[in-house]
């Protein structure tokens, strides 16, 4: 099945498909499952997620019996019940749950040892995964939320379609494409009966996906690295990390205006008057505008008039940029964008930023 044929099938899934399109045509009546997808996955019914933490305790020689029902004598939801019964067994799940459920908590700076311990039982180390996953997603600590995931499996997840979903959300914002997709197209494809509100986002992530441009110098990706470069200083990281980030923006942006300038110059002079479309040196192919005409807003100047990005100096102030008082690097952004279009201000701004970032100066 081709991308373009799962995330039809998936928009028909999720109840986003056309008017024109019948929904039914997505699901096989006789098993209710969809039927682009190969369905292994289903939540676990409070019963048998209650047999399995049962069956946990008692293996560790922790079952409470009064605890336990009082635990499972409401209706929440599977997942948090199962929560609550790893805690009665473990001083570890019972922080790591109670740390979860502080939405006013700081972000967790690193995944429980508890949850690295690859000789936990399955179902233990799974479901206090999600739960610990769940939270730190929420708190935009998506490097720790994917580490801790990436240790276990869905098959032993009380709720395979949070487990799923907290990994795509997590990979996305991480800007892993490809591993996002695929935990994107799991949760849509192979997990039963899965909540609407998951499989909406999923496949909203998947076209968003699909589309993503594969040039790391598109100023979209750029963005999204300098989000996370923001997330990153906002959860107070500002170590290697961030700074590998914050190193990839300068380069990329770096590339992009010398890309943009060697395309000005192409386009305002031509090799020894030939140019394009029987035009002459000094104007733009098919242009009828005379060569003294003022340029336009749309794009960066080429020659040694106003409005040129002088990328061979650009280069020397990023090499120098620790070094300069903070008086000289006012001075540089200021003469660097006085006479550039309005356009490219912002560009150039974030450029000299983004370079502060990296040394630990202020950008006030």
């Amino acid at each position: 099945m081709t991308i373009r044929q799962w995330l039809a099938a998936a928009a028909l899934g999720t109840g986003l498909a056309t008017c024109g399109a019948p929904a039914a045509s997505a699901v096989d009546p006789a098993t209710k499952n969809p039927a682009f997808g190969f369905t292994t996955l289903t939540a676990m019914t409070p019963a048998a997620a209650q047999a399995k933490a049962e069956a946990w305790l008692k293996s560790v020689g922790k079952f409470d019996q009064a605890a336990f029902d009082k635990i499972w004598a409401d209706d929440r939801p599977v997942l948090d019940r199962v929560a609550d019964s790893l805690a009665l067994g473990s001083p570890e799940a019972k922080a790591v749950v109670a740390d979860a459920r502080k939405a006013d908590g700081p972000a967790p700076a690193a995944v429980p040892p508890v949850l690295k311990d690859a000789k936990q039982d399955p179902f233990f180390r799974t479901n206090l995964a999600v739960v610990f996953a769940r939270s730190a997603g929420t708190k935009k600590a998506y490097e720790e939320a994917l580490d801790a995931l990436n240790g276990v499996s869905a098959e032993a997840a009380a709720d395979p379609a949070a487990f799923y979903f907290f990994k795509a959300a997590s990979e996305h914002a991480l800007m892993k494409k490809d591993a996002a997709f695929a935990s994107a197209e799991r949760l849509i494809k192979d997990v039963a009966e899965a909540p609407d509100r998951y499989k909406v986002i999923a496949f909203q992530m998947a076209v968003e996906l699909v589309n993503w441009s594969p040039d790391p110098k598109d100023m979209t990706n750029i963005e999204r690295l300098m989000d996370n470069s923001g997330r990153r200083l906002d959860l107070s990281r500002p170590g290697e990390k961030t700074q590998d980030i914050q190193k990839k923006i300068v380069f990329r942006l770096d590339e992009l205006i010398k890309e943009m300038e060697n395309k000005s110059k192409s386009q305002s002079q031509c090799n020894g008057g030939n140019c394009p479309n029987g035009g002459e040196q000094g104007q733009n192919p098919g242009s009828t505008t005379t060569p003294n005409s003022p340029a336009t807003d749309s794009r960066i100047m080429g020659g040694a008039g106003a409005g040129k990005v002088d990328e061979k100096a650009m280069r020397k102030y990023a090499e120098n940029w620790g070094t300069m008082p903070p008086e000289e690097r006012k001075k540089v952004v200021e003469d660097l964008t006085r006479d550039l279009p309005a356009k490219y201000k912002p560009m150039i701004d974030e450029y000299f930023k983004s370079l502060n970032r990296i040394h630990g100066f202020s950008n006030k």
